[in-house]
């Protein structure tokens, strides 16, 4: 009887640990990861703010009216970006989660993160 208990034990370990393991590998998407504001342009490598280290790269970035920045935090601990004026907060992002918004205005952007709020940076937006 304690034979069988523990194969079953180690096939659920098993199970489990394939589900995260797809999970982090990114075969699986979370719900609620990334949240997007205004129009759906296709982004590209140089609209991406990383977070790692606790700071933002890069501190500053210029782009057009109505592109789309995509943040991405790469440490392990979580943040949250928000614009000082409040016109965009993210949702608390973890490891590799992400959250997007489009400038649709020009003019100065600052940010930090709420929850470590020297980190700070900026966003250049030009017609």
């Amino acid at each position: 009887m304690k034979k069988i208990l523990l194969a079953e034990l180690s096939l659920m370990t098993l199970a489990f640990v394939f589900a995260v393991s797809l999970t982090g590998l990114g075969f699986v998407e979370k719900e609620g990861i990334a949240q997007t504001a205004g129009s759906g342009k296709n982004q590209s490598d140089s609209n991406e703010v990383n977070i790692d280290n606790f700071s933002f790269t890069p501190p500053t970035l210029t782009i057009p009216v109505g592109t789309r920045v995509t943040w991405i935090n790469h440490d392990d601990v979580p943040h949250i970006i928000m614009n000082t004026d409040k016109r965009f907060v993210s949702p608390v992002l973890d490891t590799d989660e992400r959250f997007s918004y489009t400038f649709t205005s020009a003019g100065t952007y600052t940010y930090y993160c709420s929850i470590h709020p020297k980190m700070t940076a900026r966003i250049i937006v030009h017609e």
